[in-house]
């Protein structure tokens, strides 16, 4: 780890911010230990391949063999997945031409970077990372739809995609490459609320709308809802984007601080040091 460079990148030096990240634990644990800040580390939720492999083999086959007028991918981790599956079954380079030969739309800018990693490129990118952002970019594809393949980010997610695809006259081919596990245990996110609610806490920075559900799944479950909203009144809360925030929102959960634009690690801890910076 390099240090910092001066006196002035410690902007979060004697604050504490809670990373429920998993998969880039340590890279946004990194970033914020630069700037000085104590990182009290509990990865909420983990990401692992879907268990069916079957049925996400069979959607690649489909895209592989199938003229498909779209395919959607709303992650950069679903974009990862599926080239995971498509390796193992001996399909890769038959799943990166069918990419190839097939307009794409992405929700932002991490499956765009997953796509670069394939030499490919989007045809169309959301005007802004969500599902209405998806939907407004799709409205502008004048060719026909009769066929869309759709990677999810969760197999219980909304329709509202599949439906206006449907709407437009299309087969929608669905498939979710991945589900989330538990990361970390029930007694250790107890203890994370703890911490919140004694005001121990200055910051928690949220990546994932799996986060913000597995931390409030769990406070009901302990009975420590009221606890743990009581602590977050106190904490200063920031998410990585629109998708997370408005997911906090819906929960009742103020945000504080979200990316301008770029929502990704180093502007969610540039935007964390602004709001913080003041509060000393």
């Amino acid at each position: 780890m390099s240090a910092p460079s001066s006196e002035s990148d410690r902007l979060l030096a004697g604050k504490v911010v809670a990373v429920p990240e998993a998969r880039q634990l340590d890279v946004l644990a990194s970033l914020l230990e630069r700037r000085g800040a104590s990182v009290l580390r509990c990865p909420l939720v983990g990401i692992v391949d879907s268990p069916d492999e079957a049925g996400v083999v069979g959607w690649i086959e489909r895209l592989i063999a199938t003229p498909t007028d779209l395919v959607v991918f709303y992650t950069g981790e679903g974009v990862q997945r599926l080239v995971g599956f498509a390796s193992r079954a001996g399909r890769e380079a038959a799943f990166i031409a069918a990419l190839g030969r097939t307009p794409k739309l992405t929700r932002g800018p991490k499956p765009k970077r997953a796509l670069k990693t394939l030499e490919l490129e989007p045809e169309h990118s959301a005007t802004e990372p969500t599902t209405a952002g998806m939907i407004d970019t799709a409205k502008s594809i004048t060719t026909p739809l009769r066929r869309v393949a759709l990677q999810l980010y969760n197999q219980d997610q909304d329709r509202q995609l599949a439906d206006y695809f449907e709407q437009r006259g299309a087969a929608v081919d669905c498939v979710a490459p991945y589900v989330y596990a538990s990361k970390a245990d029930d007694d250790r996110v107890a203890a994370l609320i703890g911490e919140i609610e004694a005001g121990r806490v200055d910051a928690i920075a949220f990546t994932s709308k799996a986060q913000v559900q597995r931390l409030l799944e769990l406070a009901q479950k302990r009975g420590l809802e009221t606890a743990l909203r009581s602590g977050l009144q106190r904490t200063k809360v920031a998410a990585i984007g629109p998708v997370v925030a408005a997911d906090l929102e819906g929960a009742r959960i103020s945000v504080d601080a979200m990316p301008e634009e770029s929502y990704s690690m180093k502007p969610l801890v540039t935007s964390l040091c602004q709001l913080l910076r003041g509060a000393r």
